[in-house]
Parts: structure tokens; sequence; C-alpha cells
């Protein structure tokens, strides 16, 4: 099993799983949407969601997924992430390739940190 990993807002997320997917603004404006690897995951949270409240971390085995997921460049480089090659899912996140959804709330200082420091699944 391989995951990515999608950051969300708890009110979205709870809506899509009630209706059988997810589908993020971007989906619609870009596309595709936007996920990440382990390695690119503190990366992205501390630069586009610094500080917001409200969030889940969504854990999505991509075996399971029915939209197709590429991995491609990203626009500019993303200081802290691992890899330049992101995770795009090309359609609707099909709410059962979610495993887990995760409370992702950052510290007083408004960064995230992994829950339990360690992401591992399966």
């Amino acid at each position: 099993m391989a995951f990515i990993f999608h950051i969300a807002p708890r009110l979205d997320w709870e809506a899509a799983n009630q209706a059988g997917e997810y589908r993020a603004a971007s989906l619609e404006t870009e596309g595709f949407i936007h996920c990440s690897t382990s390695d690119q995951l503190l990366a992205v949270a501390n630069r586009f969601y610094h500080g917001q409240q409200g969030l889940v971390m969504l854990c999505i085995d991509i075996d399971q997924l029915q939209s197709e997921c590429r991995f491609e460049p990203a626009t500019e480089p993303l200081p802290g992430a691992a890899s330049s090659d992101f995770p795009h899912v090309y359609g609707p996140i099909n709410a059962n390739a979610v495993v887990k959804a995760l409370s992702f709330t950052p510290g007083p200082d408004g960064r995230f940190l992994v829950p339990g420091r360690t992401v591992r699944f399966g």
C-alpha cells in the first residue's frame, strides 16, 4: 500500500464522507486535487495552512483511488519538501480510499507537526 495525504477543512471532509466522495475547489479551478507524500506534508502544511484551525489530514490509499493519481513537478520549488514531484488526483477522491482522517491542528506558533511524529499505516 502506498499513501498520499491531503489537508482539508473538517466540515468539507465530513460532508464529502457522507456523499461518498471529496472534491477540493482546485478540482474545478485546476483540474486536480493537490496532495502530498509523507516527506512533503509538513512543508505544504506550514506554507499553505500556517495557523489555520479546523483541518483534517486525509490519509489516502493510492491503490483504492478510483481517480487517476499522477506525480508531477511543482510549478515552483517548495523549501523543505523532500521531492519536487507532488501527487495530483485527477478527479474526486472516493471516500473509501481515505483510510484515516486525522485532526490536524497547528501548535501555538501556528506551525504543524505530524501527529505522533511518524505517519505509518497498514
